[in-house]
């Protein structure tokens, strides 16, 4: 079985903020689902020129990331 490569892209604002970020899960703003990528997976991250950069990960990762960045209920 052939694993899909997924490519999330990430903008910035000009101060370093995160303005959009692909595939982020409702509950997370932009910045938050940026701060889960980097912790979990930095090392897929590129930087890219004009305030932006890409994380390269597999359709799995991203996933299992969603699931596992999801907020428990109380």
């Amino acid at each position: 079985m052939e694993t899909q490569d997924v490519i999330i892209h990430v903008r910035f604002a000009p101060n370093g903020s995160v303005v959009e970020i692909g595939e982020r899960p409702k509950a997370l703003s932009p910045q938050e689902w940026y701060y889960y990528l980097s912790d979990k997976a930095g090392n897929a991250y590129q930087p890219l020129s004009g305030g932006r950069g890409v994380f390269r990960l597999t359709r799995g990762d991203v996933e299992s990331f969603k699931v596992e960045s999801a907020p428990t209920a109380a």
